[in-house]
């Protein structure tokens, strides 16, 4: 991923990671046993398993991480089981969502989940840090110490986050067979003067995980164009112009009144209904559209009714 050119000084603090790309082999130069692990040049390191192997995975990578606040290792397991995609003529539901940053996504069938704002709350402490920092001398050990405090909060920040991402794609596993998304263009929209707050939720690092968990779970993602889905009525279909101020979706022809969110991902299940075609329509345990609600419903993913799931 980096650019071509002359070869640059490779600065200590550059390279935290190295990958083993054989574990347990004849010529591996890592070798796991329960948690001891033996590395090549290195020697033995005793290591905490988060979770034991899990049975007929075989380990094939270790990578060796630094992070803020400590060394990782990471597995990469190799397993036949993964469950084959959902036929199209087997989904029994389906859902649209559009994120935003008003909420993190609204689904077609009326339920919100709320921005969690990680990096916004953390913004007060960082700045406490990062002055402090600036006052240190660089490269002195009290330097050193505090940059690593900086580090430790924004990994944080960053484990929050991807907490709750995972939270929200098994969420929308567990509840639906197929997941029609928008096909946003992010870094676009990440150089306006929206960026933070883009930045902060995480599109894009939430739909890779949405991705990854529908496959081990074998249910279905789809990508759909955005363009027009907050303009045109989910009830009729007319064209209703508004502003992006305007966050209630008021249809003068049908009389349909609903959030604007709401509306744009019961526009993009449409199309995907539409872009599915007759194998869609002749699934048996499909019901197509929910009925419209007169209100959002926010989800709290910490209660008993989600986080069983």
């Amino acid at each position: 991923g980096k650019r071509g050119g002359r070869p640059r000084f490779k600065k200590r603090g550059d390279i935290c990671s190295f990958t083993f790309p054989r574990v347990n082999g004849p010529k591996a130069g890592a070798h796991l046993s329960g948690n001891i692990l033996k590395l090549s040049k290195i020697g033995k390191v005793e290591v905490i398993l988060h979770r034991p192997i899990p049975d007929g995975f075989v380990i094939k990578q270790a990578t060796i991480l630094r992070k803020a606040d400590g060394w990782y290792v990471s597995f990469s397991l190799e397993d036949g089981t993964v469950p084959e995609p959902l036929p199209v003529d087997k989904i029994s539901n389906a859902v649209g969502i559009d994120v935003g940053l008003d909420k993190f996504l609204v689904t077609s069938d009326g339920e919100a989940i709320e921005v969690p704002q990680f990096y916004r709350q953390a913004q007060k402490m960082l700045a406490r840090q990062q002055r402090k920092l600036a006052r240190k001398q660089q490269g002195s050990r009290n330097y050193q110490r505090q940059a690593n405090k900086v580090a430790r909060l924004h990994l944080h920040v960053a484990r929050q986050r991807k907490e709750f991402h995972y939270q929200v794609a098994h969420w929308l596993c567990s509840a639906y067979d197929l997941i029609v998304f928008e096909n946003l263009n992010i870094k676009g929209l990440a150089r306006t003067r929206l960026a933070q707050s883009i930045l902060d939720v995480a599109w894009g690092t939430f739909l890779r995980i949405l991705e990854a968990v529908a496959v081990k779970r074998g249910k279905i993602v789809m990508a759909e164009n955005p363009n027009g889905t907050s303009q045109a009525c989910s009830g009729c279909g007319e064209q209703v112009q508004k502003t992006l101020t305007e966050r209630v979706h008021r249809c003068p022809h049908c009389g349909l009144e609903i959030d604007r969110d709401w509306n744009a991902a019961r526009n993009l299940l449409h199309r995907a209904e539409r872009t599915l075609g007759q194998a869609f329509a002749g699934c048996g345990g499909y019901l197509g559209t929910s009925p419209v609600k007169q209100q959002l419903s926010f989800v709290n993913l910490r209660s008993p009714r989600y986080s069983a799931a």
